[in-house]
């Protein structure tokens, strides 16, 4: 990787524009050398890719690719809050939440999908602590949002 590619590039991803928040939060917030993002879904350009409910309405593979999108739209927050993706030293947590039909309980299937984004881009320090988290609903009816903690 070349000091002008990101981790991102480094895989052959694009990050999408930085999210646009849709209610009254910050995309990222700073604490110490902390840095705390707000769930993200797969969206690009505000528009929601895929709707629906994992186990009814959304395959595990959709929802991997869902869940992927979610955790660049992230990336993309904190490169914006950042300055460069550079200045993570590691991905400590993530957290993922997975809209589920009654009865499915694969959600750490799902969000497999936007573990593995982070491991590929950043190596062993993008592993991480992780919870994934089946609920009834999410905004807009998206399958999965994604949160992160970074070390900065």
């Amino acid at each position: 990787m070349d000091n002008h590619e990101t981790p991102i590039e480094s895989i052959e991803l694009e990050l999408p524009p930085p999210p646009v928040p849709v209610a009254n939060y910050v995309p990222v917030r700073q604490v110490g050398n902390l840095a705390f993002t707000a769930g993200q879904t797969p969206t690009r350009g505000g528009l929601l890719t895929i709707s629906g409910k994992l186990g009814r309405d959304v395959s595990i593979e959709e929802g991997q690719e869902a869940s992927a999108l979610a955790v660049l739209n992230c990336l993309s927050a904190l490169q914006q809050h950042l300055g460069s993706l550079d200045r993570i030293k590691s991905i400590v947590s993530l957290t993922g939440y997975v809209a589920s039909a009654e009865g499915f309980g694969q959600q750490p299937a799902v969000i497999n999908g936007a573990s593995l984004v982070l491991e590929k881009a950043f190596g062993e320090k993008g592993r991480h602590a992780r919870a994934a988290v089946g609920v009834a609903e999410l905004p807009g009816q998206a399958p999965v949002e994604i949160s992160l903690i970074v070390e900065v």
